[in-house]
């Protein structure tokens, strides 16, 4: 009777771990979104240091936030016109969280996401003034590696570079230029939130029809 348990509970163990694993599988996936919400997930995923599908599964496994959307467009049209088609790595548990919901309210998948990805605009309101601020320690950053360089080139003409100091400072000046490489594209790569226009993604054109 113990081993039929024990079994019971491997068999059961193993079937949810496969449906764990299944669900968190990769698919592609196209949808036909706003520019703006595009550049919206583009730059959430690179501030928050993630994957865009890392920001899916976050966005359609709250299941009870994504059906509160589903009712505000339930049997609505989402206006197709200035809207870009492109194609996501996303995970299958949350494709099959979105298409469900979508489908259970009658509701645009493409609209669920807009207005999903429209409840990340605090954390990109945030991080626009972050960014301001990084830039300004950044250009300080760049004058005191400028500082760091000179002093080098002061103590390998003066000591040499076989001397210990001299030696050792190079070996920090390599540090310090790796972490700079690392910092200047991080900047570079958050460049986009510079440009971006929070209130141009607020209105996503729908056209409700009758229940």
């Amino acid at each position: 009777m113990a081993d039929m348990d024990k079994s019971d509970f491997t068999d059961s163990y193993h079937s949810e771990t496969f449906s764990d694993l299944r669900g968190r599988q990769s698919v592609r996936a196209t949808f036909k979104l706003s520019d703006h919400c595009i550049e919206a997930i583009s730059i959430v995923a690179a501030q928050m240091g993630i994957k865009q599908k890392s920001l899916f599964d976050h966005l359609f496994s709250d299941t009870q936030a994504l059906s509160h959307i589903a009712r505000k467009v339930r049997n609505a049209r989402l206006d197709m016109g200035n809207r870009i088609q492109k194609t996501f790595v996303i995970s299958r548990g949350a494709l099959v969280s979105l298409e469900d919901i979508a489908k259970s309210f009658n509701a645009p998948r493409d609209a669920l996401i807009e207005m999903a990805v429209q409840r990340l605009m605090p954390i990109i309101e945030d991080e626009r003034k972050r960014h301001a601020k990084r830039k300004m320690v950044f250009a300080k950053v760049q004058k005191h590696l400028a500082s760091g360089r000179e002093l080098l080139k002061e103590a390998m003409q003066e000591l040499g570079a076989e001397d210990p100091l001299a030696d050792r400072l190079n070996t920090a000046m390599g540090v310090y230029e790796n972490a700079f490489k690392h910092m200047s594209a991080f900047i570079e790569k958050s460049e986009g939130i510079e440009t971006f226009e929070p209130d141009a993604f607020t209105r996503i054109d729908i056209v409700y029809e009758e229940d």
